[in-house]
């Protein structure tokens, strides 16, 4: 599977532009804030972590 580390920066990126906090997010999709800080700082890579990121930037359309 490709790396989504690009993803994750232009996720967290996104987030701090817009001042939205993970917290939120993280309610958003049904993950526990520390879970989904796993996923986006890269300490959890696994399929649901890359599932996520995925879903988080289609969602947004973050580019």
């Amino acid at each position: 599977m490709p790396s989504t580390d690009e993803g994750r920066q232009k996720i967290l990126r996104f987030l701090e532009e817009r001042d939205i906090s993970i917290r939120d997010l993280a309610a958003v999709y049904g993950l526990t804030p520390q879970d989904l800080t796993n996923y986006l700082n890269g300490k959890l890579k696994n399929k649901k972590s890359n599932q996520v990121v995925l879903q988080i930037i289609s969602d947004y359309k973050i580019r």
